[in-house]
């Protein structure tokens, strides 16, 4: 047995539970509740202007509109540089 798989044997299931609470997948974390705070927070109408038309919205709509859509670029990306 090679010492890599004896420290695994050893080890149990002790190294997938680390990788899960990992710092950067907390800090994650942490910024997905505060930005979702922020969103509910802010409930009152807002006057948005989209190229031509005037929108009025609650701000909290705008908001998570486009938190998922920088959610959805950064993924996009993401993806790309993995290729």
């Amino acid at each position: 047995m090679s010492p890599k798989q004896a420290s695994r044997a050893a080890g149990g299931g002790a190294s997938r539970t680390a990788g899960a609470l990992a710092p950067g997948r907390i800090a994650m974390v942490a910024v997905a509740v505060l930005t979702l705070v922020l969103i509910f927070e802010n409930t009152r109408e807002v006057k948005i202007r989209l190229l031509v038309p005037e929108v009025t919205l609650p701000l909290y709509v705008a908001l998570l509109a486009t938190a998922l859509l920088g959610a959805g670029c950064g993924c996009y990306f993401a993806a790309r540089r993995r290729k």
